[in-house]
């Protein structure tokens, strides 16, 4: 009589997927990435900011005149009123946190661009707040007459 020493190979075959089908299932619960998804998404929402104010104010450079977006001159652009035109497909409230959705941003900050004369072209931050807390700073250009 032979003597069995050690496992066949279908016993460490079915081991292994035993093995993968527990860490398909395990891992995930253990990492979770809905964090780093919002952070991305903010700063992909303060990077839209940014590049429209830019763009924003070129056009009135381009055209001498106050672009038909917005004219992007008041106490503080940091707000719903002023950012909101700029960008579609999400919500901005005025806030400095946001746990309410997806779609919704905090916006807070202040830059004040009430006097064109001296203000019109300068930069200044605004802070944009995800769904998970994550703040992402966008620069915003100031409008002139």
């Amino acid at each position: 009589m032979k003597k069995q020493q050690g496992f066949t190979l279908i016993e460490l075959v079915v081991v292994i997927v035993i093995l993968g089908i527990l860490s398909a299932v395990a891992l995930p619960k253990f990492i979770d990435l809905s964090d780093d998804a919002g952070n991305a998404a903010s700063s992909g929402v303060a990077a839209a900011l940014a590049s429209a104010t830019a763009v924003n104010y070129a056009a009135q450079v381009a055209k001498g005149a106050l672009s038909t977006t917005t004219t992007f001159i008041a106490t503080n652009v940091c707000t719903t009123a002023a950012l909101t035109p700029l960008v579609s497909g999400i919500t901005l409230v005025d806030q400095a946190t946001n746990t309410s959705s997806s779609t919704t941003y905090g916006v807070s900050g202040t830059k004040d661009c009430s006097t064109p004369a001296t203000t019109a072209g300068t930069a200044g931050t605004c802070s944009i707040i995800g769904q998970h807390g994550g703040v992402q700073n966008a620069t915003v250009i100031c409008g002139k007459y």
